[in-house]
């Protein structure tokens, strides 16, 4: 049984994973792209409400690192997206004043400035929610706590493109790097302080 969370919100930030026309648009499992949205906003608004540090990241479609690899996520003989898919979905919430991160490949620490504003700001955790779990949110997460900061996952406001990829990060991989809870669990716990 997992212990109460205990979330020290001037020292902790939420980060909401490609939350943009171009990847909120797939077919997602186990919750719908949707619903990852319409929480990671209610997060965002609630951490927002309590002074606490809310950024986005995205990714560049345009300019994403091109690397030698045996499968890619897209058909390579297909146009590039159009602009507005790199660009974050209204629905997610963003406001003035919250911090935009852009990448260039699945992890939003490499080539950004994520880690500087993360300390310059006093950050020691992140909370975590997105598309996909496996892909951005997991590269995210890896480096995130091999940087020191402690990690929480928001599991339903996190979905990957099958059930099963989402399930075994989020039973395997996840609790060996931080602390696995629900979207009511984080409220409850962020109400609470």
């Amino acid at each position: 049984m997992p212990q109460s969370l205990q979330l020290d919100l001037a020292t902790t930030a939420l980060i909401l994973i490609d939350l943009q026309h171009g990847i909120v648009s797939l077919s997602t499992a186990p919750h719908p792209a949707k619903d990852v949205v319409n929480k990671g906003a209610a997060l965002a608004k609630l951490f927002r409400e309590k002074g606490s540090t809310v950024i986005y990241v995205r990714v560049d479609f345009a300019n994403m690192l091109k690397l030698p690899v045996d499968a890619s996520l897209r058909d390579p003989n297909a146009p590039p997206p159009p602009a507005i898919a790199s660009e974050l979905v209204p629905e997610s919430g963003v406001q003035n004043g919250d911090l935009i991160i852009t990448k260039r490949q699945w992890g939003a620490f490499f080539g950004t400035d994520l880690e500087q504003q993360l300390h310059k700001r006093g950050i020691k955790t992140v909370v975590l929610a997105g598309i996909a779990t496996n892909f951005g949110v997991e590269s995210t997460a890896r480096a995130a706590a091999g940087l020191g900061f402690a990690v929480v996952f928001a599991e339903d406001a996190t979905t990957s493109i099958n059930e099963e990829a989402h399930r075994f990060a989020m039973e395997t991989i996840f609790p060996k790097l931080g602390r696995v809870r629900t979207v009511d669990q984080i409220q409850t716990s962020i109400l609470s302080t």
